[in-house]
């Protein structure tokens, strides 16, 4: 049984993390559209368009493959059942890679300025990140529903 916060307290951190990743990733390219060199067309293919390609590509991957759904699941049950996110150190912890990786972007954006190779490739890694925390924020909701895990998650 979870020695942690309520099912709905779980939910929470794993919507939270979504959106903070989300709302990091709107900053990066705002501050890229700022100081990147390139036209407009270059700037939307390298911040947009193939990181949303690989934000879906990880989003339907994880939602589609059967293997890759259930090792998910099997992750997050586990990170609820020892409380993992549920703490205010997990939590910390969960936010603080997530601004570790952000911080990669940014200064990759700063390496442009001195000469650095344009950022694409940290801003695609960066968008299939947040599609795997959007698939896990499904993931969870369908948790919910199962009724082999009702009396668990309602039972706290």
């Amino acid at each position: 049984m979870n020695p942690g916060l309520p099912w709905k307290t779980f939910r929470r951190m794993q919507d939270s993390l979504a959106a903070a990743a989300a709302l990091i990733y709107a900053a990066a390219v705002v501050h890229a559209w700022r100081v990147l060199p390139g036209t407009e067309a270059l700037k939307v293919q390298r911040t947009l368009f193939f990181p949303g390609v690989s934000l879906a590509f990880a989003f339907i991957a994880v939602l589609a493959v059967p293997p890759l759904r259930a090792a998910i699941s099997r992750h997050l049950l586990v990170s609820y059942r020892t409380g993992f996110g549920q703490s205010v150190i997990s939590v910390i912890a969960g936010v603080g890679v997530i601004v570790l990786a952000a911080g990669l972007i940014f200064w990759q954006i700063a390496a442009v300025a001195h000469g650095g190779r344009y950022p694409a490739g940290v801003f695609s890694g960066y968008a299939a990140g947040i599609g795997l925390l959007l698939a896990q924020t499904l993931i969870v909701r369908r948790l919910e529903k199962d009724p082999a895990l009702e009396h668990e998650i309602e039972g706290e």
